[in-house]
């Protein structure tokens, strides 16, 4: 029977084993971003057999929402499971994250049993590392102008340590003075952003700060995500510095990603301004994403 709760930072052995077996790419199947953003839709996890499962239960139709289990083989078993749970509450079973990887696997098991929702908006853009270190080509002459631009500022690039945490929590909170104080997703980023740094060793996180007349103009989080993919969860800059993003964006790659093949830079939520700057890296592809429905 599947008991859900909410997730604690003693669960990462546990769940990082299971994330492990599974090697998705999916920004969801990150532990750190789990326990972050639980607050988002009121994250709860259980486990089942092999089976590590990440669900919100707080979404706008009642309905809760299920990551697509990772940790397993036997899906038919895990479904199963999951879609007795959901019946007993007099909901249908909705999976989400789905990708092509994963669709297939229901495909097989599943035939006929449900309906598939793109999710273009909840889609991870993966980019080459070589390329976001290289910056190659014609494609990215804007973003070398921006990078040379951001090279022309005295600057100093350090990793995240024990030593300036407290500089990265102020300079975070700084960027959402002046805000809506009514926007719940703010709340919520602020919580997430709290929570990587105060379970930054613990929870196995790299980060890196550019530094301009001794502050803090951006700074950056990140972990590996699967075998050869790393992931970045947080990146935040003082636009007042021309190419601060590309800087910072190019000085991370190099410090942390360099011996993977690949950057996820998660999802841009359907927002405009976020998409056209993750399209503007030239992404080597999107993991695409589908919401499943069983009916």
């Amino acid at each position: 029977m599947l008991e859900f709760r909410e997730i604690d930072i003693s669960d990462k052995e546990t769940v990082t084993a299971a994330l492990r077996r599974s090697d998705f790419m999916g920004c969801e199947y990150s532990f750190a971003n789990n326990m972050a953003w639980r607050r988002l839709a009121g994250y709860k996890i259980a486990f089942y057999k092999d089976f590590y499962i990440c669900c919100g239960f707080d979404t706008e139709d009642g309905v809760p929402r299920c990551a697509f289990p990772a940790g397993g083989s036997d899906y038919a078993d895990v479904i199963g499971e999951l879609r007795r749970f959901t019946s007993k509450l007099g909901k249908p079973l909705v999976l989400t994250g789905v990708t092509e990887r994963s669709l297939d696997i229901l495909n097989e098991l599943f035939t006929g049993e449900f309906t598939v929702e793109p999710d273009r908006d909840g889609s991870d853009y993966i980019y080459n590392v070589s390329d976001l270190i290289e910056l190659p080509g014609k494609k990215y002459h804007s973003k070398r102008n921006h990078l040379a631009n951001f090279n022309r500022l005295s600057y100093r690039f350090e990793s995240i340590t024990d030593i300036n945490t407290d500089e990265c929590i102020a300079f975070c909170t700084e960027t959402y003075n002046g805000r809506s104080s009514d926007d719940y997703s703010l709340t919520v980023e602020q919580f997430a952003i709290n929570t990587f740094f105060s379970y930054f060793r613990e929870l196995g996180l790299s980060g890196g700060i550019i530094r301009i007349d001794d502050r803090i103009a951006a700074l950056t989080i990140g972990e590996q995500l699967n075998s050869e993919t790393f992931c970045i969860h947080i990146e935040k800059a003082d636009t007042s510095y021309p190419g601060i993003y590309a800087g910072i964006n190019n000085c991370f790659a190099k410090s942390a990603a360099a011996d993977f093949r690949y950057i996820n830079r998660e999802e841009d939520m359907g927002l405009e301004g976020l998409r056209k700057s993750k399209l503007s890296y030239h992404p080597a592809f999107l993991l695409m994403k589908n919401i499943v429905t069983f009916k």
